[in-house]
């Protein structure tokens, strides 16, 4: 008999054969996070290459639009990676809720509180919860970077723009 504890711990084999709902929600924040995590990456491509090549402003440039036109591109999908980091939590929770109404569910079914019929219900609830985080995290940590870099870059531009003005 395999000691199924010796194995290693695989979040998505939580969900395989889960409550139909269960599963929704899971999939909901695995495809936020790879959604998430393509932002970041494109991000972090964008600022290398901003570090490599910075951005300037010339006297022939358009002053009304220079700044926004440099910036569009930073500031990009950053609302994605807002929302994010707001409602992947909640999304989880709701797994989280929802599969303990499965396990209260099971509970009266089977008349029985035992590990057999508690476990699978509570780990698929829970694992819900630790995707909406894994999906939070991370979406927030670089929401709160980019912008506040895109802030910067921002800002710096802006001056150089009204110094442009100035000088006229």
């Amino acid at each position: 008999m395999e000691n199924k504890m010796s194995g290693q711990f695989n979040l998505m084999q939580l969900f395989i054969g889960s409550d139909l709902l269960i599963m929704a929600t899971s999939y909901t924040l695995l495809i936020g996070s790879i959604i998430s995590w393509f932002i970041i990456v494109e991000k972090i491509r964008l600022w290398h290459a901003e570090r490599k090549s910075p951005s300037t402003i010339s006297r022939k440039d358009n002053m009304a639009h220079v700044v926004e036109n440099i910036m569009r591109p930073f500031d990009k999908n950053l609302w994605f990676l807002s929302m994010a980091s707001v409602v992947a939590p909640f999304i989880g929770l709701f797994g989280t809720v929802w599969g303990v109404i499965i396990v209260f569910s099971a509970i009266g079914v089977h008349q029985s509180t035992s590990i057999g019929v508690v476990a699978p219900g509570l780990a698929a609830a829970l694992g819900t919860t630790a995707l909406g985080l894994m999906v939070a995290i991370p979406a927030a940590i670089a929401y709160q970077y980019f912008s506040k870099k895109a802030d910067s870059l921002y800002e710096e531009l802006d001056e150089a723009r009204k110094e442009i003005l100035s000088e006229k």
